[in-house]
C-alpha cells in the first residue's frame, strides 16, 4: 500500500450546482460499465476510459478530493455497481459513488482545472465532445459480437446526431420540447417540383425533451396532426410521416429525428401541396404544449 498523500488535492472537475446530488452520466457510457463487469474489457481499460471521459467533460461528477493512493486495485463492490448500473438496477448517483471512491484512492486520475496551472493543451476545443463521441464509435467496430457492436453504436450515433443539431441547427423552444432544424436545402429538407408539376416538400427535424416529464408529440392522421404547412390562407396536410402509431413519445432528456412529407393528397383529410412563388410558407407546430410558425424559404 502506498503511503497516504499528506496534502489533500481538491480537484474541480466542472462547475457544480448544489441542487444536484450526483453526476451527469451519458447513457451510452453504460456500455463500457457493462463490458467491464462481464469481462469484455479489462479493468485498466475501464479506468483509463472513465478518466478520459471525466477529463473531457463527458462524465460530470461533483467536486472530489484525493485522500490516499491504493495499489490493491478496484474494490469488488465498485465493479458490482458498474454491472448493476449497466442493467438499470441502481441509479446514476449510486454508480458515481463508486467512481468518486476510485478518484479518492487515486485509481482514477483527473486533471486539475486551476486556471493558473492550465496550458493550451488542457483547453477543450469546441468540437472536443464530438471528437470523443466519434472515437468511442470507432472503438465499437472492434467488437466482434454483432449484437454487442450494435448496442455500442446505437446510443453513440444518437449522441453524435444530437450534438450536430445542437451546435449547427436553428433552435425552437416550445414548452417541454426543443426542436432543431437545419433549414430547407439540408439533408432530409428538400423542396422540388417533379416533372408532373407536383411540388414536394420534405421536412426533417430533431425534437428533444428538455423537461422532467414524459411528453408526446401528436400526428395521428393528415386531418388530425399538430404539424402542417401554411401559406397565409390555406393549411397543407402531410402526405407521409414517420410518427409511431400517431405519436412520438419522449422520455426526459430523450431526442428523436422525425420526417414529414408534403406533396400529393393521400386522402384521410390530406391536402395536395401547392406552390405559388408569390406566397410565403411556414411550417406550423401546434401542440397542446405550445405552438410556433417556422419560415420556409422555398425557391
Amino acid at each position: 500500500m502506498k503511503t497516504t498523500i499528506t496534502a489533500i488535492t481538491t480537484i474541480l472537475l466542472v462547475a457544480w450546482t448544489a441542487s444536484y446530488a450526483y453526476a451527469e452520466v451519458p447513457s451510452w457510457v453504460k456500455n463500457n460499465a457493462g463490458w467491464w463487469a462481464d469481462g469484455t474489457i479489462t479493468e485498466s481499460e475501464f479506468l483509463s476510459g472513465v478518466a478520459f471521459l471525466i477529463n473531457d467533460g463527458i462524465i460530470i461528477v461533483p467536486q472530489t478530493s484525493v485522500v490516499s493512493q491504493s495499489d490493491e486495485g478496484v474494490p469488488s463492490w465498485v465493479k458490482n455497481n458498474a454491472g448493476w448500473w449497466a442493467d438499470g438496477t441502481i441509479t446514476d448517483g449510486e454508480f458515481v459513488n463508486g467512481i468518486q471512491h476510485l478518484i479518492k484512492i487515486g485509481l482514477i486520475s483527473v486533471a486539475n482545472s486551476d486556471s493558473s496551472e492550465m496550458n493550451s493543451q488542457d483547453l477543450q476545443t469546441p468540437d472536443s465532445e464530438l471528437t470523443t463521441l466519434e472515437a468511442e464509435l470507432e472503438k465499437c467496430s472492434e467488437i466482434k459480437v454483432g449484437y454487442k457492436r450494435l448496442d455500442c453504436e446505437k446510443p453513440l450515433k444518437k449522441a453524435i446526431t444530437l450534438y450536430q443539431y445542437k451546435t449547427n441547427a436553428q433552435k425552437f423552444e416550445i414548452g417541454p420540447i426543443t426542436y432543431y432544424w437545419f433549414g430547407v436545402g439540408s439533408e432530409g429538407n428538400e423542396f422540388v417540383i417533379n416533372p408532373s408539376g407536383q411540388a414536394i416538400l420534405s421536412i426533417r427535424m430533431l425534437a428533444e425533451n428538455t423537461s422532467s416529464k414524459i411528453t408526446a408529440m401528436h400526428c395521428t392522421s393528415p386531418s388530425i396532426c399538430s404539424y402542417d404547412v401554411w401559406d397565409g390562407s390555406k393549411a397543407f396536410k402531410y402526405s407521409g410521416m414517420d410518427f409511431t402509431s400517431g405519436e412520438i413519445v419522449l422520455n426526459p432528456g430523450d431526442s428523436r429525428e422525425f420526417n414529414i412529407l408534403f406533396g400529393p393528397n393521400i386522402g384521410y383529410g390530406g391536402t395536395k401541396f401547392e406552390y405559388d412563388s408569390s406566397n410565403t410558407y411556414y411550417f406550423r407546430i401546434n401542440e397542446p404544449f405550445g405552438s410556433t410558425n417556422i419560415l420556409l424559404e422555398l425557391e
